[in-house]
């Protein structure tokens, strides 16, 4: 495997039908969880936001899985990109990976989930083979799993930006469909892509705080 970072790897996750996909796995010392990100339509593990994010909850003391979900074949066709049964298959494959690598497979798993990755996230939840710890939604698109949602029973949480005015109307009538533990936190003055100061770190310091409450639970 390639280095990437100090903190990183280069690993790759067989998904079915003579795919593999490329991701970055970081597991600090004495790890108490893993948190497997889910990126948008358009974007990729090489978002800069969500990279971000990963950094600073692999300082809180939790491993990170970056991942592409489509091949660049894939991404390319639009239709394909809001493929959420398809998003669902992938996810499924790399949780199924994170439960038999070495180095996390006694490590709970948590999702985070960014614009349409946020609603294959939920919807994933339903239907992989272990208990997903925690889940965390930036921006999502979370009403693309609306008929997953009453099933769903990871702790969950919702963080939209202030004004992300539509987004917040659609997290917000999704959030009443969820009946597992559920917060949802609207950051100030944040846009959809939280590119404002300061703003990414607040969606850090909520994400890690949820993630360490959960995945750390016995």
């Amino acid at each position: 495997m390639k280095l990437l970072t100090r903190e990183e790897e280069i690993v790759a996750i067989d998904a079915g039908a003579g795919i593999t996909l490329e991701g970055a796995l970081g597991v600090p010392p004495d790890a108490r969880g893993v948190v497997l990100f889910v990126h948008g339509s358009g974007s990729s593990r090489l978002s800069p936001r969500n990279n971000y994010v990963a950094g600073e909850l692999r300082k809180a003391g939790l491993g990170t899985l970056l991942m592409d979900l489509l091949t660049k074949e894939e991404d390319a066709d639009y239709q394909t990109r809001f493929n959420i049964t398809l998003l669902i298959k992938r996810l499924e494959s790399a949780t199924g990976w994170l439960m038999d690598d070495e180095r996390t497979k006694k490590l709970r798993i948590g999702y985070f989930g960014a614009s349409t990755g946020a609603a294959a996230a939920l919807a994933a939840s339903v239907n992989v083979k272990t208990k997903i710890g925690a889940i965390v939604s930036r921006g999502g698109r979370v009403d693309l799993a609306n008929e997953y949602l009453g099933r769903v029973k990871a702790p969950t949480l919702f963080i939209v930006g202030g004004h992300d005015d539509i987004v917040i109307e659609l997290n917000r009538s999704s959030f009443e469909l969820l009946k597992c533990e559920k917060d949802l936190v609207i950051v100030p003055g944040a846009s959809h892509l939280f590119e404002e100061p300061g703003t990414l770190e607040q969606v850090s310091g909520h994400a890690a705080k949820w993630f360490k409450k959960h995945l750390e639970k016995k």
